[in-house]
């Protein structure tokens, strides 16, 4: 939910995100491609949770940001990125909620419930640390120094 507008952030997320093409390409992850909804008519969480709906594509993976989600080291994130490759999921939509957060029906209908923790972040900052958890993923796969222990 919601639109970032340039600065910081938004750079951040430019930036892993080319990162994360360009290492997760060769792992058959990516590309990583960002919809931005808004509710403009101001539909509460059962109009934000239709906008949501009508972007995630037909078949993906739902993982819901939230923060009844799962904590995960980024190795084990790493993994589970994996497993759903592995096991021919081939787009995985990572939705973002609003400042209400994600309605109870889509976070009913989610694969999987991640969570950065139990404080709640704007939607700006979470995209740029899940960017950056997707960038260190890749690289965790391919072995890459980035991620050290």
């Amino acid at each position: 939910m919601g639109r970032m507008k340039s600065g910081p952030e938004r750079a951040l997320v430019d930036d892993y995100t080319t990162r994360f093409d360009r290492t997760g390409r060769a792992l058959g992850l990516g590309p990583l491609t960002i919809s931005e909804v808004d509710d403009r008519k101001g539909g509460g969480m059962a109009g934000e949770a239709a906008l949501l709906d009508r972007a995630i594509p037909n078949g993906a993976v739902i993982c819901a940001m939230d923060e009844r989600g799962r904590e995960m080291t980024s190795p084990d994130f790493a993994a589970m990125l994996a497993g759903w490759r592995d096991q021919g999921r081939s787009e995985v939509a990572f939705v973002i909620g609003g400042a209400d957060g994600i309605d109870p029906a889509l976070r009913a209908r989610t694969d999987a419930m991640l969570s950065f923790g139990p404080m709640v972040w704007p939607h700006m900052l979470v995209r740029a640390m899940l960017t950056e958890q997707l960038y260190r993923a890749a690289s965790i796969l391919a072995g890459s120094p980035y991620h050290r222990v």
